[in-house]
């Protein structure tokens, strides 16, 4: 059943002022302008430099008299509750990345922009939103006369000619679509979509990243697809069946270099105190060392499994080392994102700020691994010291059984690890 299609009040008006809890961040202003949001579900359009429009669902509901939003990807909804009032604007800080969309609401309608403050260039994405609007494509006018579900082995192709490998796994029903991209390096989250005849449109938006994937069959066994991501990102793709399409053995990407069996490092915590890897706290202790950023979601998915499992387990001897690779060189910028994301997702293990976004940074500040090919990298140690696994990026929910097969086998090490004296 479509997940958008639920009764909600109709024309329900959310005040998003002071007496919804919202204040008036504005230095500058002298008065403020009350904001109508309706409840319900809006269609949100990222109008990219090429003319080519990201789609993507979010719904608005009242929670404890306070306005909150859900981005909304197939099964998946990010809950965005940092909603603020700035004049007759909404700024709508998205999730725990740092970006924002700024937005002007009128009735039914709304229109701004999607802006990351983290990037080295500006980045300003415009934007329109449809209140009560539950597709995230229009309605087909044609029934679908293809039928895209299973297993596709892809090749990527950049701008600059480079290509990487990546399975598809997708699920159709009628018209309608779900399923991602697995790479060697890290998944591209929950898709959802439609078929129109014979073409193919998937999208998604997690706050940080905006994808568009379409594609259309070359025979019945092969497809030629387009990847629009964000502001201006684009890259072709190939596709065709192959239920027996795998991929390297992301245990193996990332390896000890010659000569070392153990991992040595000391990075300040959130508070700048130094932290370090042979500090009597980790002593005899099974670590999973996490290499991580706020920016990336992968990154997120990997964290909202392994904060609960902290929890169930540092009493039979385990301890867990997040170590942030931050887009800021600023170490209090760097640090207030990394909080943001041990707040939301109830970190209760030791993160520190380890340097910047940058995999050759990474590789030089753990100079133990031969590289870091992807946020995240998990290093998992055990009570000698010595590095017994390191797995390359994170095949999260959205890949379905992929991401169940990671988390029996990552449960069968740990459990293997941690009964060893």
């Amino acid at each position: 059943m479509n997940r958008y299609l639920f009764n909600t009040p109709a024309r329900l008006i959310l005040f998003l002022a002071s007496a919804l809890t919202l204040m008036v961040t504005s230095c500058t202003s002298t008065t403020s302008t009350n904001v109508l949001l309706q409840e319900g579900t809006w269609r949100v359009a990222l109008q990219r430099t090429d003319g080519h429009e990201i789609p993507f669902i979010m719904e608005a509901e009242e929670q404890n008299g306070k306005t909150v939003l859900y981005l909304v990807n197939g099964e998946e909804r990010i809950l965005v509750d940092d909603i603020k009032q700035e004049g007759d604007s909404l700024k709508i800080r998205l999730h725990i990345f740092d970006a924002d969309l700024i937005a002007k609401v009128d009735g039914d309608k709304m229109a701004g922009r999607f802006v990351k403050n983290d990037t080295a260039e500006p980045y300003s994405v415009p934007f329109t939103a449809e209140h009560g609007n539950t597709s995230r494509f229009a309605a087909a006018s044609a029934p679908a006369t293809f039928d895209f579900d299973g297993k596709w082995e892809v090749v990527f192709k950049e701008e600059d000619g480079n290509t990487y490998d990546a399975i598809g796994v997708f699920e159709q029903k009628n018209d309608n679509v779900t399923g991602t991209f697995l790479t060697e390096t890290g998944d591209y989250r929950y898709l959802e979509g439609r078929v129109e005849g014979n073409q193919l449109k998937l999208s998604t938006f997690d706050g940080n990243h905006a994808y568009l994937f379409t594609a259309k069959p070359e025979n019945d066994s092969t497809l030629t697809g387009d990847f629009y991501s964000g502001m201006k990102g684009y890259e072709s793709w190939t596709a065709k069946r192959n239920a027996t399409a795998t991929l390297a053995n992301a245990d193996s990407l990332t390896f000890l270099n010659p000569g070392y069996e153990t991992l040595n490092f000391t990075f300040p915590n959130l508070q700048g105190k130094q932290v370090s890897l042979s500090d009597p706290k980790y002593k005899n202790k099974v670590v999973i060392v996490q290499l991580l950023g706020s920016w990336c979601p992968n990154c997120m998915d990997e964290t909202k499994f392994l904060s609960p499992y902290y929890d169930s387990n540092k009493n039979r001897g385990l301890e867990i080392i997040g170590l942030g690779f931050e887009r800021s060189p600023e170490f209090e910028k760097a640090a207030a994102r990394l909080q943001k994301m041990q707040e939301r997702f109830n970190i209760d293990y030791d993160l520190l700020v380890a340097g910047v976004s940058d995999k050759e940074a990474a590789a030089k500040a753990l100079p133990a691994l031969n590289h870091v090919l992807s946020f995240p990298t998990t290093i998992i140690i055990g009570r000698d010291g010595k590095v017994r696994k390191i797995h390359t990026g994170f095949s999260g929910p959205g890949t379905g059984k992929y991401y169940e097969e990671w988390v029996a086998d990552f449960n069968k090490t740990m459990n293997q690890l941690l009964a060893e004296k």
